[in-house]
Protein backbone atom coordinates (compact mmCIF):
# COMPACT_ATOMS: atom_id res chain seq x y z
CA UNK A 1 0.00 0.00 0.00
CA UNK A 2 2.98 2.53 1.26
CA UNK A 3 4.68 1.40 -2.79
CA UNK A 4 1.03 2.07 -4.10
CA UNK A 5 1.00 5.63 -2.41
CA UNK A 6 4.24 6.68 -3.26
CA UNK A 7 3.24 5.77 -6.94
CA UNK A 8 0.52 7.54 -7.10
CA UNK A 9 2.27 10.82 -5.61
CA UNK A 10 4.75 10.57 -7.90
CA UNK A 11 2.61 10.37 -11.12
CA UNK A 12 0.92 13.40 -9.39
CA UNK A 13 3.63 15.05 -9.30
CA UNK A 14 5.48 14.18 -12.95
CA UNK A 15 3.68 11.60 -14.54
CA UNK A 16 4.34 8.15 -15.82
CA UNK A 17 6.39 7.14 -18.86
CA UNK A 18 4.56 4.19 -20.63
CA UNK A 19 7.07 1.77 -19.43
CA UNK A 20 6.34 3.02 -15.83
CA UNK A 21 2.41 2.25 -16.67
CA UNK A 22 3.80 -0.88 -17.87
CA UNK A 23 5.60 -2.29 -15.28
CA UNK A 24 3.36 -0.98 -12.36
CA UNK A 25 0.33 -3.08 -14.49
CA UNK A 26 2.42 -6.11 -14.39
CA UNK A 27 3.07 -6.09 -11.31
CA UNK A 28 -0.10 -5.44 -9.89
CA UNK A 29 -1.08 -8.81 -12.01
CA UNK A 30 1.34 -11.03 -10.53
CA UNK A 31 -0.34 -10.70 -7.28
CA UNK A 32 -3.33 -12.36 -8.75
CA UNK A 33 -1.76 -15.16 -9.57
CA UNK A 34 -3.54 -18.59 -7.86
CA UNK A 35 -6.66 -16.56 -7.50
CA UNK A 36 -9.91 -17.19 -9.22
CA UNK A 37 -11.62 -14.91 -11.57
CA UNK A 38 -14.78 -15.29 -9.26
CA UNK A 39 -13.08 -14.44 -6.31
CA UNK A 40 -12.08 -11.52 -7.49
CA UNK A 41 -15.14 -10.11 -9.21
CA UNK A 42 -16.38 -11.05 -5.39
CA UNK A 43 -14.00 -8.76 -3.89
CA UNK A 44 -14.46 -5.78 -7.18
CA UNK A 45 -18.15 -6.16 -6.23
CA UNK A 46 -17.95 -5.45 -2.12
CA UNK A 47 -15.09 -2.77 -2.92
CA UNK A 48 -17.66 -0.91 -5.32
CA UNK A 49 -19.40 1.68 -2.95
CA UNK A 50 -16.53 1.87 -0.53
CA UNK A 51 -13.17 2.50 -2.41
CA UNK A 52 -14.15 2.55 -6.58
CA UNK A 53 -16.97 4.81 -6.31
CA UNK A 54 -15.04 7.42 -4.44
CA UNK A 55 -12.53 7.33 -7.26
CA UNK A 56 -15.00 7.94 -9.81
CA UNK A 57 -14.58 12.16 -10.21
CA UNK A 58 -18.60 13.04 -10.18
CA UNK A 59 -17.58 15.45 -13.02
CA UNK A 60 -16.58 12.56 -15.10
CA UNK A 61 -19.36 10.34 -14.14
CA UNK A 62 -21.72 13.52 -14.79
CA UNK A 63 -20.51 13.66 -18.40
CA UNK A 64 -21.05 9.91 -18.78
CA UNK A 65 -24.37 10.35 -17.80
CA UNK A 66 -25.04 13.38 -19.92
CA UNK A 67 -23.97 11.65 -22.91
CA UNK A 68 -26.27 8.99 -22.54
CA UNK A 69 -29.24 11.02 -21.92
CA UNK A 70 -28.14 12.62 -25.40
CA UNK A 71 -28.50 8.83 -26.95
CA UNK A 72 -25.16 8.35 -27.18
CA UNK A 73 -23.07 5.48 -25.98
CA UNK A 74 -20.86 5.40 -23.30
CA UNK A 75 -17.43 3.24 -22.95
CA UNK A 76 -15.04 2.52 -20.74
CA UNK A 77 -11.32 1.88 -21.72
CA UNK A 78 -9.20 1.52 -19.11
CA UNK A 79 -5.55 0.11 -17.78
CA UNK A 80 -7.74 -1.55 -14.89
CA UNK A 81 -8.54 -5.25 -15.04
CA UNK A 82 -11.36 -6.16 -16.96
CA UNK A 83 -13.46 -7.52 -14.18
CA UNK A 84 -13.34 -3.94 -12.77
CA UNK A 85 -13.82 -2.33 -15.82
CA UNK A 86 -17.17 -4.51 -16.21
CA UNK A 87 -18.55 -3.67 -12.17
CA UNK A 88 -18.34 -0.26 -13.06
CA UNK A 89 -19.76 -0.22 -16.57
CA UNK A 90 -22.39 -2.32 -14.72
CA UNK A 91 -23.16 -0.24 -11.66
CA UNK A 92 -23.00 3.43 -13.73
CA UNK A 93 -24.96 1.73 -16.32
CA UNK A 94 -22.90 2.08 -19.51
CA UNK A 95 -22.43 0.73 -22.94
CA UNK A 96 -19.80 -1.68 -22.50
CA UNK A 97 -15.49 -1.38 -21.32
CA UNK A 98 -12.33 -3.17 -22.05
CA UNK A 99 -9.53 -3.58 -19.70
CA UNK A 100 -6.49 -5.71 -18.53
CA UNK A 101 -7.66 -8.95 -19.26
CA UNK A 102 -5.47 -11.68 -17.18
CA UNK A 103 -4.04 -15.24 -18.55
CA UNK A 104 -6.56 -17.79 -16.56
CA UNK A 105 -5.25 -21.67 -16.55
CA UNK A 106 -7.40 -24.18 -14.60
CA UNK A 107 -9.43 -21.96 -13.56
CA UNK A 108 -6.93 -19.37 -11.82
CA UNK A 109 -5.17 -16.55 -12.71
CA UNK A 110 -1.59 -17.17 -13.71
CA UNK A 111 -0.20 -13.71 -13.29
CA UNK A 112 0.62 -12.73 -16.75
CA UNK A 113 -1.56 -10.46 -18.61
CA UNK A 114 -2.90 -12.04 -22.07
CA UNK A 115 -4.07 -8.28 -23.21
CA UNK A 116 -2.10 -5.23 -21.41
CA UNK A 117 -3.81 -2.57 -21.72
CA UNK A 118 -2.11 0.67 -21.28
CA UNK A 119 -0.01 3.40 -24.31
CA UNK A 120 -0.56 2.31 -27.64
CA UNK A 121 -2.43 -1.28 -26.68
CA UNK A 122 -5.27 1.45 -25.18
CA UNK A 123 -5.63 2.95 -28.65
CA UNK A 124 -6.17 0.11 -30.33
CA UNK A 125 -8.22 -1.21 -28.38
CA UNK A 126 -10.22 1.52 -28.71
CA UNK A 127 -10.04 1.07 -32.45
CA UNK A 128 -11.39 -1.99 -32.27
CA UNK A 129 -14.33 -1.27 -30.39
CA UNK A 130 -15.49 1.17 -32.53
CA UNK A 131 -14.88 -1.06 -35.56
CA UNK A 132 -17.02 -3.46 -33.64
CA UNK A 133 -19.86 -0.99 -32.61
CA UNK A 134 -19.54 1.26 -35.83
CA UNK A 135 -18.84 4.10 -33.61
CA UNK A 136 -16.98 7.77 -35.16
CA UNK A 137 -13.81 7.81 -33.50
CA UNK A 138 -13.68 11.84 -35.12
CA UNK A 139 -16.77 12.69 -32.99
CA UNK A 140 -15.67 10.72 -29.89
CA UNK A 141 -14.43 12.10 -26.66
CA UNK A 142 -12.09 10.27 -24.57
CA UNK A 143 -10.97 11.17 -21.11
CA UNK A 144 -7.50 10.28 -19.58
CA UNK A 145 -5.01 11.62 -16.98
CA UNK A 146 -2.18 10.41 -18.21
CA UNK A 147 0.10 11.68 -20.93
CA UNK A 148 0.82 7.63 -21.29
CA UNK A 149 -2.45 7.41 -23.11
CA UNK A 150 -1.64 10.14 -25.52
CA UNK A 151 -1.81 7.38 -28.60
CA UNK A 152 -6.17 6.65 -26.61
CA UNK A 153 -6.00 10.48 -26.78
CA UNK A 154 -4.97 11.50 -30.04
CA UNK A 155 -7.28 8.41 -31.50
CA UNK A 156 -10.66 10.44 -30.82
CA UNK A 157 -11.64 14.04 -32.37
CA UNK A 158 -12.55 15.01 -28.86
CA UNK A 159 -9.73 14.52 -26.04
CA UNK A 160 -9.93 16.07 -22.88
CA UNK A 161 -7.53 15.61 -19.77
CA UNK A 162 -8.90 15.17 -16.22
CA UNK A 163 -6.70 16.13 -13.71
CA UNK A 164 -3.96 15.79 -15.96
CA UNK A 165 0.18 14.95 -14.73
CA UNK A 166 2.47 17.45 -15.79
CA UNK A 167 3.35 16.48 -19.12
CA UNK A 168 -0.24 15.82 -20.42
CA UNK A 169 -1.00 18.84 -19.02
CA UNK A 170 1.64 20.93 -21.46
CA UNK A 171 0.55 18.87 -24.10
CA UNK A 172 -3.28 19.59 -23.68
CA UNK A 173 -2.51 22.85 -23.36
CA UNK A 174 -0.27 23.09 -26.34
CA UNK A 175 -3.32 21.53 -28.09
CA UNK A 176 -5.95 23.29 -27.27
CA UNK A 177 -7.66 20.26 -25.87
CA UNK A 178 -10.07 20.65 -22.72
CA UNK A 179 -8.64 20.23 -19.23
CA UNK A 180 -10.72 19.74 -16.63
CA UNK A 181 -10.15 19.48 -12.87
CA UNK A 182 -12.34 17.39 -10.88
CA UNK A 183 -12.91 16.84 -8.06
CA UNK A 184 -12.91 13.09 -5.97
CA UNK A 185 -16.18 11.93 -4.68
CA UNK A 186 -16.01 12.04 -1.19
CA UNK A 187 -16.03 8.41 0.44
Amino acid sequence: MAQAAVWQLLFVVRGARHDQVAQLAERGIVILRGVRPEEVAELVAEAMEPVLKPLLAPEVVGAAHGYRAQGRRVYIVSTALQEIVDAVVADLGLDGGVGTVCEVVDGRYTGRAVRPLHGEAKAEALRELAARDGLDLAASTAYSDSHSDLPFLEAVGHPVAVNPDRALRKLAEARGWRILEARRRAA
